[in-house]
């Protein structure tokens, strides 16, 4: 929260993956900042990770409690895996030391890749990532999640629109209309790093199957950059808020 305001901002989706445990504390730490709460659903479709963002849930929906305790589970089971085929590599990381880089949320690759940093196993977080950790590495296992219908489903039980997040170019032409008909209500069109040209596309995908177009940092921390540096104007997400009672 503290980041957000330092960067200009003044209203936020906090999306954590897979839990709502952080809305309650960051509404407490929000001094001004208005914050959407909001949940980020890993799934899986067709062996890879999709997410699907769940915005203006209820963060104590019976729903999305089970989905976090049964991801808790899944995701430590996944990260024990990871932790022994890097352990086959003769890279050393204690589970302890994840757990301590998580801070309490659930594992996920970033506070592995944290933990190797603090074991002088990589020299960056991106170092772990592309040589190890990241999608295909030698280290990398995928998440059996339930499938994005599920999560949309999930999202909608609780009250929420769901949006998929960071859409893979390879699967956001064939898949957006399966989706929609599964109920999803919007894509991400805008992100960091985007082109004019991938922002238009994405665009026109949302207009095409009537969905809403939203947009945001996908920020995990500092290596992420600095908080604020992207934005999206009211304009860019107008539909969005006024169908979330902005």
């Amino acid at each position: 929260m503290r980041a957000a305001r330092d960067g200009g901002l003044d209203l936020i989706a906090l999306a954590d993956h897979d839990t709502t445990a952080g809305i309650a504390p960051a509404r407490a730490a929000a001094e001004g900042l208005t914050v959407i709460s909001a949940i980020e659903v890993s799934t899986t479709f067709e062996d890879v990770d999709l997410h699907i963002l769940g915005y203006f849930v209820d963060p104590e929906a019976p729903a999305l409690l089970r989905h976090a305790r049964s991801a808790t589970e899944l995701r430590e089971t996944r990260i024990r895996g990871m932790l022994e085929l890097l352990e086959r590599r003769g890279v050393h990381v204690p589970i302890e030391a994840v757990r301590e880089a998580a801070g309490g949320a659930a594992l996920a690759r970033p506070h592995l890749a944290r933990a190797m940093v603090d074991a002088d196993a990589v020299r960056s977080i991106n170092d772990a990532f592309d040589a190890f950790i990241g999608d295909g590495g030698p280290a990398f296992l995928p998440t059996r999640l339930p499938p994005p219908a599920d999560a949309i489903r999930m999202i909608h039980e609780a009250g929420g629109l769901a949006v998929w997040a960071h859409p893979p170019a390879n699967l956001v032409e064939s898949q957006t209309g399966d989706f929609a008909r599964l109920g999803l209500d919007g894509i991400e069109c805008r992100r960091p790093r985007m082109t004019r040209g991938e922002i238009n596309r994405a665009l026109r995908i949302a207009r095409e199957h009537h969905l809403l177009p939203t947009g945001g940092s996908d920020w995990h921390g500092p290596w992420s950059g600095e908080l604020g540096a992207f934005y999206l104007e009211p304009d860019d997400v107008r539909e969005f808020l006024e169908r979330g009672g902005f």
